[in-house]
């Protein structure tokens, strides 16, 4: 949801920010703009759509107009105001002094625009960013400090979430940067910053990153006595932070590009054998029956100790969580609860003590899980996190975490993600299951499976063609069903949040022990409907939800364990998957649904890596 992008160095700025905002296109976001500082003077350009609409409106440019090295740039994904011209960013101060970039909400900007008013000030957007663009020229221009001072001042009258960039002809060589809630990080190149909302447009020009916490404020400028550029960190009470800490980029720049593949999407639901690899290396211990999380292992105690466990994520993330939900009551003997990370922030219980809340989120920037872990750790809750995005929000907040290491993911339909996440909870209900009653040899044998895993999501993958063909058929429907019991109702509701955000297909996931409750009245020979029905405890239930289905003339596909054939002769299609235990059968059912999912958008023209209104990070409320 939204990206800023800033350099400020030596080199032209425009190609840098252009780039960069072409590398943030997965976020989601419906206009784009760059301000260019040169010899004092703001070069805005702006224009509601792609990129590439930018691209094209400054390709005719002056070289005058394109020149210098501070810059500013962001794709928007509308909140205040509807998606145009004059709601894009950057956003010029009414006197034409200061210019910003904003991710975020400011939620009290009514009331400063009033104020602002009344002081002479006119808007020409209906955004809240140029509300704050003109709060920090009057205190400039009132208070004659600084505009990093100014920009600190104005900050402490403001209420929401913002990452901010912000430049000021007075002071051509400084750039300030300051985040609450939405995410900024700053790369450290020779004599040159690089300023995003992730790392994304960062590592192709550098591998050292600063990620700035809440209430911080940087400051970039020229030594007066020898031209380099200088980076200070301050928080919004004017407290210097000493030595901020640099991390090291792992990601290279070759796994953001499609490899041959023509959208992301399907190059990563291809790269899921390794990303499981990936997810599981080196943390199965197996002649032990046991599972190792380096980042718990302080905690080991606290784990132990554990008697609930609530789990919060949005999207996906909460899906995988209702699939985890079981595995832990299963395995550990924890009563488990999922929440949206929204609904928990705001929910009046206490929690008992000896209560875990784990965290899910792929981008670690969800406003909405973050959210629930300050309120967990108000309540003195263990806070653990599982996130596949190093050195993001919610693995710094969380007391500690697992990492997916499955390296970015660019569509926004998570796929590889959702697998990693869906792994690694099964894995930790492992891990506290051996701290509890778990036996030995229980362990080693989900274990043995699990390593199997990889192997046979690539003969699912082989089979990627027969679901295209499936997907041909079924692409002019405008409802679907996806349905499952026990482990695989989160499986169904995940296949039907991929058959939305791809297909922009009406899509209900639901247990299919609730169809004869209400559900089933949709059927009809237009409402198809998917049921997972794998070879396991639920079988016989889910068949019978078949047949319930084709006695009303709706159409089936049923997605089966390989080597039963009995389906063939209820279901229309019947889609197979290899054999496994029955708690990892959501894993392989998610790689079908995705491939559904993906192939039935291609058909019907979508942008599949970029659906309409959507963004892969959703960093506000």
């Amino acid at each position: 949801m939204c990206g800023i992008v800033g350099y400020i160095g030596k080199k032209e700025a425009w190609p840098i920010l252009i780039k960069g905002l072409e590398r943030l296109e997965y976020r989601g976001y419906d206009s784009a703009g760059i301000a260019l500082l040169d010899k004092g003077v703001f070069s805005v350009f702006k224009k509601k759509g792609k990129v590439v609409e930018l691209s094209k409106f400054i390709k005719d440019k002056d070289d005058d107009e394109l020149s210098g090295g501070v810059g500013i740039a962001h794709t928007r994904w509308a909140t205040h105001g509807e998606p145009s011209d004059r709601n894009a960013h950057p956003h010029l101060s009414n006197g034409g002094d200061i210019v910003i970039v904003h991710n975020g909400i400011i939620e009290n900007y009514l009331s400063i625009k009033k104020v602002l008013i009344s002081k002479g000030y006119k808007f020409v957007s209906d955004t809240d960013t140029e509300v704050l663009a003109n709060l920090i020229e009057d205190i400039k221009k009132h208070e004659k400090v600084s505009i990093d001072e100014a920009v600190r001042l104005a900050l402490t009258e403001v209420v929401g979430a913002y990452a901010i960039l912000v430049l000021s002809k007075d002071e051509p060589g400084v750039m300030v940067i300051a985040k609450m809630g939405s995410p900024a990080v700053i790369g450290v190149g020779k004599g040159e910053f690089f300023i995003a909302s992730d790392a994304t447009p960062i590592i192709e020009h550098t591998k050292k990153v600063i990620y700035l916490e809440d209430g911080e404020i940087a400051v970039i400028n020229k030594n007066t006595k020898n031209g380099k550029l200088v980076l200070k960190i301050k928080t919004i009470q004017n407290k210097i932070i000493k030595n901020p800490y640099v991390h090291k980029l792992k990601t290279k720049i070759e796994e953001l590009e499609k490899s041959g593949f023509p959208h992301f999407m399907l190059k990563e639901i291809f790269e899921q054998p390794e990303s499981l690899r990936n997810t599981m290396r080196g943390r199965i211990v197996y002649d032990k029956g046991n599972v190792k999380f380096g980042g718990l292992e302080k905690f080991a105690k606290d784990l132990k100790n554990l008697n609930r466990l609530t789990i919060v994520g949005m999207g996906t993330a909460r899906f995988t969580g209702l699939i985890g939900e079981y595995a832990f009551e299963e395995l550990a003997g924890i009563p488990t609860k999922v929440e949206y990370g929204s609904e928990f922030t705001y929910r009046d219980v206490a929690s008992p003590l000896h209560t875990g809340l784990i965290a899910v989120s792929q981008s670690g920037e969800t406003a909405d899980t973050l959210n629930a872990i300050k309120k967990a750790k108000k309540e003195k809750m263990l806070t653990l996190g599982i996130v596949n995005v190093i050195g993001s929000s919610i693995a710094r907040e969380v007391d500690a975490g697992i990492y997916n290491h499955v390296g970015p993911e660019t569509a926004v339909a998570s796929t590889k993600s959702s697998t990693s996440q869906l792994l690694l909870l099964i894995m930790f209900a492992i891990y506290l299951g051996r701290m509890r009653d778990l036996s030995k040899s229980k362990s080693q044998e989900i274990l043995k499976e699990i390593q199997k895993l990889p192997s046979l999501v690539e003969i699912i993958l082989k089979n990627a063609e027969a679901i295209k063909k499936l997907a041909k058929k079924y692409k002019d429907h405008n409802d679907f069903f996806l349905l499952g019991r026990k482990y695989n109702t989160g499986t169904a509701m995940e296949g039907a949040l991929k058959m939305k955000e791809c297909s922009y297909i009406h899509s209900e996931g639901c247990n299919s022990a609730e169809l004869k409750h209400g559900p089933i009245s949709l059927i009809d020979k237009n409402f198809p409907s998917l049921v997972i029905a794998p070879v396991d405890s639920m079988y016989e239930k889910s068949k019978s939800s078949i047949q319930e289905i084709k006695a009303r003339g709706g159409l089936v596909t049923a997605l089966t364990t390989e080597g039963n054939k009995e389906l063939e002769n209820i279901a229309d299609d019947v889609i197979y998957i290899p054999k496994t235990l029955e708690i990892l059968t959501p894993i392989l059912a998610f790689i079908p649904m995705q491939l559904l999912a993906y192939y039935i958008a291609v058909e019907r023209g979508n942008d599949v890596d970029k659906p309409r209104n959507l963004a892969k990070s959703v960093t506000v409320e």
